[in-house]
């Protein structure tokens, strides 16, 4: 079968589309071949060798997929040959055909496209826990999103008003505001700006009762922006890492630090599909707008890599086989 592999650690240029052996599908297994595959910065991170891989050369990174069970192990009784599934949390997505352990599956409605499931499954799970489990967000609130143009942000934003919360993103560029204010924001600021201080007066100087964190180098500055009483979720560090907090300024102020991490809650494969589910339903039901910024052969996946790392994409990269 074909993959998107790379030997040595590096720039896009280590990257090259050739002919691995096909996976062994055991047992609890099925084999899956893939119609979309989903690109996140993880991947990036893995072919320069920031994050550790198993294995020897060639490597394959990525880690979620949607498409068509071709094999099915003997054990398995959940789904048969041509059922569509999407996963996430598999490793090795990049490439025609993946093993998917039995319970990383998650059956795909026929209504939700292949591109559309590869697009929303990670990033919507992450932004699902965000808004319901690390701070469950209230019709009403007032809620700061860091990195609004991303991929799990401009997913955060909409699902944040879709529980009827009053949403100010937060973007690196101009050109990025339409799309964090298509998906629902009120207002956006940019980095650049004295955003602290605008929504706090964008709130009557109470400031937001919560900021989703995920550049961490901002975190201080979040904590000026929320309330007393405010709560600041930490799950990300696109921008470095945070400062060190004073405990004594949380008991001054009464303010929240909690961290986020989707699998800390995704721990069983019950849990994994009744949150899909969710997930799908705000798809139908039209709350939930999957931005696709661009899709790239598999063959072309430095091409790929390369506008992901440009940070001048709005939505969502794929790669299709």
């Amino acid at each position: 079968m074909k993959a998107l592999c790379f030997d040595t650690f590096g720039n896009s240029d280590v990257l090259y589309y050739g002919d691995v052996p096909e996976p062994i599908c055991g047992e609890n297994d099925v084999l899956l071949r893939t119609k979309a595959i989903g690109l996140n910065f993880a991947d990036t991170y893995r072919r320069r060798g920031n994050y550790h891989l198993l294995g020897k050369p060639p490597f394959i990174a990525g880690y979620e997929a949607a498409g068509v069970v071709e094999r099915v192990g003997a054990k398995v009784q959940s789904v048969n040959v041509g059922d569509r599934i999407v996963v996430t949390d598999v490793p090795f997505a990049n490439a025609e055909l993946m093993r998917v352990p039995s319970e990383h599956i998650i059956p795909l409605p026929n209504d939700i496209s292949f591109e559309t499931a590869a697009a929303v499954i990670l990033q919507g799970l992450t932004a699902q826990y965000l808004c319901n489990d690390s701070y469950a967000v209230k019709a009403g609130e007032t809620a700061i999103v860091h990195a609004a143009a991303g991929g799990v942000g401009l997913l955060l934003v909409q699902m944040l008003r879709a529980k009827g919360a009053r949403v100010f993103g937060l973007t690196s560029a101009e050109t990025k505001k339409q799309a964090v204010l298509n998906a629902g924001a009120e207002e956006v600021f940019l980095y650049t700006d004295a955003w602290a201080e605008l929504a706090k007066e964008r709130t009557n100087a109470h400031g937001a009762d919560v900021a989703f964190d995920s550049v961490g180098s901002t975190l201080m500055d979040s904590f000026s922006a929320v309330r007393d009483c405010g709560t600041v979720v930490f799950y990300g560090m696109s921008g470095g890492d945070p400062a060190h907090v004073n405990p004594r300024m949380l008991m001054d102020t009464s303010k929240t630090l909690t961290g986020g991490d989707l699998w800390s809650y995704v721990t069983s494969h019950i849990e994994r599909v009744r949150r899909a589910e969710e997930i799908f339903a705000l798809v139908r039901s039209g709350d939930l707008h999957v931005q696709i910024a661009q899709s790239f052969p598999l063959a072309e996946g430095a091409k790929a890599h390369d506008y992901l790392e440009s940070r001048k994409s709005s939505g969502k990269v794929l790669l299709v086989p």
